[in-house]
C-alpha cells in the first residue's frame, strides 16, 4: 500500500523582480486572488498574474514614486497615488488612463474604491481625506480630523461609511451622506496601519503592529499577517484559533480564494507570494471547518451561533447616488477638466507587455467569461519536509490592543522577469533594519569547518571557544558595547535621564546612543528641554547614518521633540524681554536658542532627504512639514 504524501500547510509560491527599482506598494485583487498590482520608485504601476513570471501590463504617467495602489472589486479599474500627491485611475480592460486627480499637498498613503458608486477615497501625509467623483474629475468632499498621516481607508460593504486609520493612533468612522465623523476609536497606543470591515456584520478590525488583516469571506474569523506567521482570531470571546508559520517576513496584503490564503510581501525590487492551505487551519472554536463551502447566502450564515444578534449590511441593488453634502464651487476642492489635465492623461500610457495574458485576463465586459475566473483552481501544495513543519499548535489569544477584534490589526523598456540564478548582491548603501542574515557575514563562518568523526560531546565552554575562533574582533566589539551599556545603566539608576544621556554621548559610540534613545522614545514624559540640547546633535549624526535602524531612531526622536517642544521654543523666543532679572527664564531662553539653532541645522538635512523614496522619504517629508515654522 502506497504511503500517503503529506503536503505543506504553508509554502512560498513565487518570487519575481517586479520593478527596475524598489517596490514601494502593492495590492492583491480580492475577487480572484490571482491579480497583483505593484507600484515602484520607477514611477510605474505593473500588473501581474500570481504564479506567472511575466508582467502583463505596465502603466505610466506618474512623475514621482508610486506609494499607494488599489484595485476595484471587479478588478477592472486601478487607482495609484504618488509621492507628489497626484492620483491616476486606469481602465484595465480598455488599457488607457481614465482620470488624473490633483489636490493633495503631500504623498498619497492610502486609497480605496467605493463598492458601488464611481467614487475613490484618498488619504495623505497632509492628514486630509478626500472623496473623488471619477466621472467628473472633482473632489466631492474633504474630511478633516486626523492630526497625522492617514495610512488606510476602507469603505463599508454597503457603501455608506468610510473608516480611516492614521499615525495619530486613532481610527475614525465617517458618514458619507452627512459628510461628518460618526465615531472615533482611540484604543491603539501606536500608529494604526490597517482597518477592515466585517463582510456582513457591524464589526471593524484594526491593526497596529500587524501589517495586514483580513476577514474570512464568510466572516467566521479574522486573519492577521504577522512577522513570519499567520494568526487566526475569533471574538466573543476573544481568542486565537491557530498560528501558522509562514516565512514571508512582513506581509503587505492578503486575499482568500479556493480555501487558500494568498499573501504577498516585497523587499527592494522583489515581490514574493505565499500560500496557506486554509483546509488545514482551525478557523472556529468548535468543530473543524467543512471542506465544502456553505451554499447559503452570507446574510443567512452564522459564524457564531452563540453570539448575540448583530445588525448586517444592506447592500443596494443598484449603484448608490453621490453623498448629499458636497463642497460647493471651491477652486481648491473642485476642478473642471483643463488642458493641463488632458496633457497629463495623454502622457499616461498602458504598455501591454504580454498580449496573450492580457487578452486572457482583461477581456471586454460583454465577454461570456473572464480569466482569472472567480473560481480558479487552487495552487497545488508541495510535499512536507521531513525536518520541518509549517504549522504550530494553536496558542491562546493575546490581549486586544483596541476595541476591534484584532491584536494590537532610467526605466527599462520591459520589466525584468524572474531569473533562476540571481546575481550576487553588493553591500547596500543603506543597511536595512530588518534582514534575514547579517550584512557581510555567513552563519557557516561561525561553525567548525570540519566535523571530526566520533567526537566527544562538547561542553558549553569548549563549544563557545570554537565559535569564537577567528572572531576575536567581533567579540571585543560586543564586550565593549555590553560594558558601555552597563555604565549607562549604572548612571541612570543613581542619577537622572539627562546624566545617563550625557554619559552615553561621552562614550562616543552611536550604538549606545541608539539603544538609550529607543528606551526614552517609549516614554514622552522623560523628555525635558535640557535633554533636547544634548540629544539634537546626536540626532543629526543618526540621520546621516548608513544603518536604517539608526535613521529610524533619529526620526522618531526628532518627531517627538518637534511635536512637544517646537511650539514652546518659538513662543519663548518670540516673547518680549522681561523686566528685571529672572535667572530661570534666562536659562530657559538660552536652552531654547540652542535648540532652535540645532533644529535649523537639522532642517537643511531633513529637506535634502525628503526627496528620497520609500519609507525613509515618507518619514523625512513628515519631519519637513513639522519643521515648516523654522523657515
Amino acid at each position: 500500500m502506497a504511503t500517503p504524501v503529506v503536503t505543506k500547510t504553508a509554502w512560498k509560491l513565487q518570487e519575481i523582480v517586479a520593478h527596475a527599482s524598489n517596490v514601494s506598494s502593492l495590492v492583491l485583487g480580492k475577487a480572484s486572488g490571482r491579480l497583483l498590482a505593484t507600484g515602484g520608485d520607477d514611477c510605474r504601476v505593473n500588473l501581474w498574474s500570481i504564479n506567472k513570471p511575466n508582467c502583463i501590463m505596465s502603466l505610466t504617467g506618474h512623475t514621482s514614486p508610486v506609494e499607494s495602489v488599489r484595485l476595484n472589486t471587479p478588478e477592472e479599474l486601478i487607482v495609484a497615488g504618488s509621492q507628489s500627491g497626484s492620483i491616476r485611475v486606469w481602465d484595465l480592460e480598455a488599457a488607457k488612463i481614465l482620470r488624473t486627480l490633483m489636490g493633495h499637498k503631500a504623498n498619497i498613503c492610502s486609497l480605496d474604491f467605493h463598492p458601488y458608486g464611481e467614487f475613490v477615497a484618498s488619504g495623505s501625509q497632509d492628514t486630509n481625506i478626500k472623496l473623488w467623483d471619477i466621472r467628473r474629475k472633482g473632489c466631492v468632499f474633504r474630511y478633516r480630523g486626523h492630526s497625522q498621516a492617514v495610512r488606510c481607508l476602507r469603505f463599508s460593504p454597503d457603501g455608506k461609511w468610510l473608516a480611516s486609520a492614521a499615525d495619530d493612533h486613532t481610527v475614525k468612522l465617517w458618514d458619507l451622506t452627512a459628510g461628518k465623523m460618526m465615531s472615533e476609536f482611540p484604543g491603539h497606543t501606536g500608529p494604526v496601519n490597517v482597518v477592515e470591515f466585517h463582510p456582513n456584520e457591524y464589526l471593524l478590525a484594526s491593526g497596529s503592529s500587524d501589517r495586514s488583516v483580513l476577514f474570512n469571506p464568510d466572516g467566521c474569523c479574522l486573519y492577521s499577517g504577522c512577522q513570519d506567521s499567520l494568526r487566526v482570531y475569533g471574538w466573543e470571546p476573544e481568542r486565537c484559533f491557530d498560528v501558522v508559520l509562514v516565512s514571508w517576513g512582513k506581509v503587505a496584503d492578503l486575499a482568500v480564494c479556493n480555501d487558500q490564503l494568498i499573501g504577498v510581501a516585497f523587499s527592494q525590487s522583489n515581490v514574493s507570494s505565499y500560500v496557506v492551505d486554509l483546509t488545514r487551519v482551525t478557523r472556529t472554536g468548535t468543530v473543524a471547518q467543512d471542506l465544502v463551502q456553505d451554499s447559503r447566502p452570507l446574510a443567512q450564515q452564522s459564524a457564531h451561533p452563540s453570539a448575540p444578534l448583530r445588525r448586517i449590511y444592506e447592500r443596494p441593488s443598484t449603484a448608490c447616488s453621490k453623498p448629499q453634502r458636497v463642497k460647493q464651487n471651491s477652486e481648491s476642492e473642485r476642478r473642471s477638466p483643463s488642458s493641463e489635465d488632458d496633457r497629463d492623461e495623454r502622457e499616461s500610457r498602458a504598455e501591454i507587455q504580454n498580449a496573450e495574458e492580457y487578452n486572457e485576463i482583461f477581456q471586454p465586459k460583454n465577454s461570456i467569461s473572464r480569466t482569472p475566473p472567480r473560481r480558479s483552481e487552487p495552487f497545488p501544495a508541495p510535499p512536507e519536509d521531513d525536518t520541518a513543519t509549517a504549522k504550530e499548535a494553536a496558542k491562546p489569544s493575546p490581549p486586544m490592543d483596541s476595541q476591534f477584534p484584532v491584536p494590537n490589526l532610467e526605466v527599462l523598456p520591459r520589466p525584468p522577469v524572474v531569473t533562476p540564478t540571481p546575481a550576487p548582491k553588493a553591500e547596500p548603501a543603506i543597511i536595512p533594519a530588518t534582514r534575514n542574515e547579517p550584512i557581510g557575514l555567513k552563519a557557516s563562518d561561525f561553525l567548525p569547518a570540519v566535523k571530526i568523526p566520533q567526537q566527544a560531546e562538547l561542553v558549553d565552554e569548549d563549544a563557545m571557544s570554537q565559535i569564537r575562533k577567528g572572531h576575536d574582533t567581533m567579540c571585543v566589539v560586543l564586550t565593549s558595547r555590553h560594558k558601555n551599556l552597563d555604565t549607562v545603566r549604572a548612571v541612570w539608576t543613581t542619577g537622572d535621564i539627562k546624566t545617563s544621556v550625557d554619559s552615553a554621548v561621552a562614550i562616543n559610540d552611536l550604538s549606545v546612543v541608539v539603544d538609550l534613545l529607543n528606551i526614552v522614545n517609549q516614554k514622552a514624559s522623560l523628555w525635558k528641554l535640557d535633554l533636547c540640547t544634548t540629544v539634537l546633535p546626536q540626532i543629526e549624526k543618526l540621520l546621516q547614518s548608513k544603518y536604517e535602524s539608526y535613521v529610524q531612531t533619529g526620526c522618531t526622536s526628532l518627531k517627538l521633540i518637534l511635536q512637544r517642544f517646537l511650539p514652546l521654543i518659538t513662543d519663548i523666543l518670540a516673547a518680549p524681554p522681561s523686566v528685571g532679572v529672572d535667572i530661570s527664564r534666562e536659562e530657559r531662553l538660552h536652552k531654547c536658542r540652542l535648540c532652535y539653532k540645532q533644529l535649523k541645522s537639522i532642517s537643511g538635512l531633513v529637506k535634502s532627504k525628503s526627496a528620497l523614496s520609500g519609507r525613509h522619504g515618507s518619514a523625512f517629508r513628515e519631519l519637513h512639514l513639522l519643521m515648516a515654522s523654522l523657515d
